[in-house]
């Protein structure tokens, strides 16, 4: 399975390396894409030490909670290669995945919203048509599943004629 393009049920918004978007930092405004490369915590949705939000390298860490003490840098691997315990997750993640007690609350960082080259892509690329009408119109105002406008990408690929 590749992981061009696929769906984070729990963010509610698309995921893969074709998809392009923002480092989910507050106030880093770094392109990158929602692959795995980003993803906090190395694995789809985040796996078990992430919470799946996609960082630029800047704010992506090495955390590791069996040795608290081991950071990236000093990582180097054992004769069987075997890759390390931890990952590469957000300081947010880092911090709590290191703590000796799991008290309290654990707060994301926000997720952003779908850059506008995503959402223009989405919106009038052929190979989105089927996906466009199953979804609602976002310019339908008045919810009777057409919006009135001439042409529309979710209401219909061919415009209507005067």
């Amino acid at each position: 399975m590749g992981w061009m393009i696929g769906y984070d049920d729990r963010w509610g918004r698309d995921i893969g390396y074709g998809v392009p978007a923002m480092c989910d930092h507050p106030g880093c405004d770094v392109e990158i894409d929602r692959g795995l490369g980003y993803v906090c915590g190395g694995e789809p949705y985040g796996g078990e030490m992430g919470c799946g939000l996609f960082f630029c390298s800047e704010h992506l860490f090495y955390s590791d909670p069996e040795n608290e003490d081991q950071f990236f840098e000093d990582y180097e691997p054992d004769e069987s290669h075997d890759a390390p315990l931890g990952a590469f997750v957000c300081e947010r993640c880092r911090d709590w995945n290191e703590r000796d007690a799991y008290e309290g609350e654990f707060k994301t960082f926000d997720p952003k919203p779908d850059i506008e080259e995503w959402t223009e892509f989405k919106a009038t690329d052929p190979s989105w048509s089927e996906w466009r009408h199953k979804q609602p119109c976002p310019y339908d105002t008045d919810g009777d599943g057409d919006c009135g406008k001439r042409f529309c990408p979710w209401c219909g690929e061919v415009p209507v004629h005067a």
